[in-house]
């Protein structure tokens, strides 16, 4: 998992990011420093949960296989995974993640209402291990 980055399940599930109380910015992913914006004075960061629901702003389907860091077995077949860039209106950002397994560019359309649900980047079966993460999903789509 992705360390503080988002938190819950179910209807419970929100990815996590930080607003600045001097100018009210919000960021994603969380920023524990310092205001990422330029024209800030500064202010304290707080931990806020983000809207789990959005608009597809857009879209596309990857191809390739990304490098390091990440997770992808290099003994397996590539298998291609559509990218969804979500506007969270209310906190006025763009969100970048994958869709959920089994949706494709077809199945989407600028606009579209998509919402965050816990997803698996990768699973040790040595080890156990499960590297979880946030994907979007069309609102209406069975999980």
């Amino acid at each position: 998992m992705v360390t503080d980055w988002f938190t819950g399940e179910g209807e419970d599930f929100r990815l996590l990011g930080t607003r600045c109380s001097g100018c009210r910015s919000v960021f994603f992913p969380r920023e524990d420093v310092f205001c990422r914006n330029p024209h800030c004075p500064g202010g304290e960061l707080a931990e806020v949960p983000l809207s789990r629901r959005g608009r597809i702003w857009s879209y596309t389907d990857s191809r390739y296989r990304p490098p390091a860091p990440y997770v992808s077995d290099p003994e397996l077949p590539w298998e291609p995974y559509t990218l969804i860039a979500v506007e969270l209106a209310a906190e006025r950002m763009i969100v970048l993640g994958q869709s959920v397994p089994g949706i494709t560019v077809g199945d989407l359309a600028v606009g579209m209402e998509v919402e965050a649900v816990p997803g698996v980047l990768d699973e040790s079966g040595d080890s156990g291990t499960t590297w979880t993460t946030w994907h979007w999903r069309p609102t209406g789509v069975a999980a």
